[in-house]
């Protein structure tokens, strides 16, 4: 958390407010995040013109007339817009003041996030240049799913969540879309037909564009760049749910752990 769409949901909401705007000024309270924040973070951003947001993988894109920031909201980060004269609370860690007197406030109370800067291309970053297909663009599809998995005898839960194979299929949405395609996630990623990766690849598509229109999901931490939280949990029908009924049959929702992540299943729907 957050995964793709709440960060989808985050560059939306925000870039019509940042977009052509200058930022006049930034405040680091602290900047020891995942990685530490550049001292001359605020130097190379100072009096910047934003001209683009964008979303790569998990990580928000900040391009302006100097160079790109890139933020990665990690577990508990999230981006709001405020007034300049709200007050900072303890886990408030970075402000960027805009010309429109509006604030950009980054919160982590994890700090499990991070704020970088480069002058050149962010895709050709030590972060990005490794990343596979976006989920949502020509370039994914349930062919290259196939041709990835093939000899592969990791779970094809961890094998879509591998960002080298499609990038931002987080544990939640990699649980809900092989409810819906009828996979078993422990099953051997290279065990799977064609046939079977053609639907997962649609499942995994439908699924994501669900929760962005939905504004994502929040379960603990998210909130949106609008300060809303996201609505995609009233639709989670395996994730979290162990224990309680399937939607589909009905027997109780099974929970394992496969790559150090809790992973929701119905045995006899999934196979």
């Amino acid at each position: 958390m957050p995964e793709l769409p709440e960060v989808e949901t985050t560059c939306r909401g925000l870039a019509p407010h940042l977009e052509g705007h200058k930022v006049r000024s930034v405040q680091v309270r602290q900047p020891r995040l995942r990685w530490p924040v550049d001292p001359d973070f605020a130097k190379h951003i100072k009096n910047a013109r934003i001209l683009k947001l964008e979303r790569r993988a998990k990580y928000l894109l900040v391009h302006t007339d100097r160079g790109c920031a890139i933020w990665h909201l990690g577990m508990s980060g999230s981006l709001r817009l405020i007034q300049s004269e709200e007050r900072a609370e303890k886990h408030d860690h970075i402000d960027w003041r805009l010309d429109s007197g509006l604030v950009l406030r980054y919160r982590d109370p994890r700090r499990f996030g991070a704020l970088l800067w480069t002058a050149g291309d962010p895709l050709s970053h030590d972060l990005l240049s490794h990343l596979g297909p976006e989920p949502l663009s020509e370039a994914f599809t349930g062919d290259h799913l196939f041709s990835s998995s093939r000899r592969r005898k990791q779970s094809v839960k961890t094998f879509i969540m591998d960002g080298r194979i499609v990038v931002g299929v987080g544990n939640i949405y990699a649980s809900e879309s092989l409810f819906l395609a009828g996979i078993r996630p422990d099953r051997e990623a290279g065990s799977i037909s064609r046939a079977r990766y053609l639907r997962l690849a649609e499942v995994i598509q439908q699924v994501l564009r669900r929760a962005i229109a939905q504004g994502g999901t929040t379960l603990r931490d998210f909130i949106g760049g609008d300060g809303q939280p996201g609505y995609f949990a009233q639709e989670l029908n395996v994730y979290g749910r162990a224990g309680l009924p399937c939607p589909t049959c009905g027997r109780p929702v099974r929970d394992i752990t496969l790559g150090q992540r809790n992973t929701f299943f119905c045995v006899h729907c999934q196979r």
